[in-house]
């Protein structure tokens, strides 16, 4: 289970690095998109930082477990809060992407866990 954790991980944690460098440098897809589930523009760096620190997070946790844990248990709660956000907007096209991470990150702390 601690390979498949690793995998996932390091796979987890590109997707993250990559979505929050998208956030840092706020093209006008993702600003658009912000502002159609109803976000302000401010919010965008803080949701840069939680993501980076989410994929660090998950990468000690391959040496330190409690960490990994926590990580994922946060990332799970940051995509069910954007799986939220898109359906109180009715923004059915955003919904797919966030929901696929909320699982995954589930599958995180599932294979975190049992790798104890």
């Amino acid at each position: 289970m601690f390979i498949a954790y690793a995998i996932v991980a390091a796979l987890m944690s590109a997707v993250l690095l990559a979505s929050a460098g998208a956030k840092f440098t706020r093209p006008k897809r993702l600003v658009d998109q912000m502002s159609t589930i109803g976000l302000p523009y401010g919010v965008l760096p803080f949701l840069g930082v939680a993501q980076v620190a989410g994929a660090g997070g998950l990468v000690i946790g391959l040496w330190w477990a409690p960490l990994g844990i926590t990580a994922a248990v946060a990332l799970t709660l940051y995509f069910i809060g954007a799986v939220a956000a898109h359906l109180r907007a009715r923004d059915y096209t955003g919904t797919p992407p966030a929901a696929v991470l909320t699982a995954v990150t589930i599958t995180l702390v599932a294979l975190r866990v049992s790798a104890l």
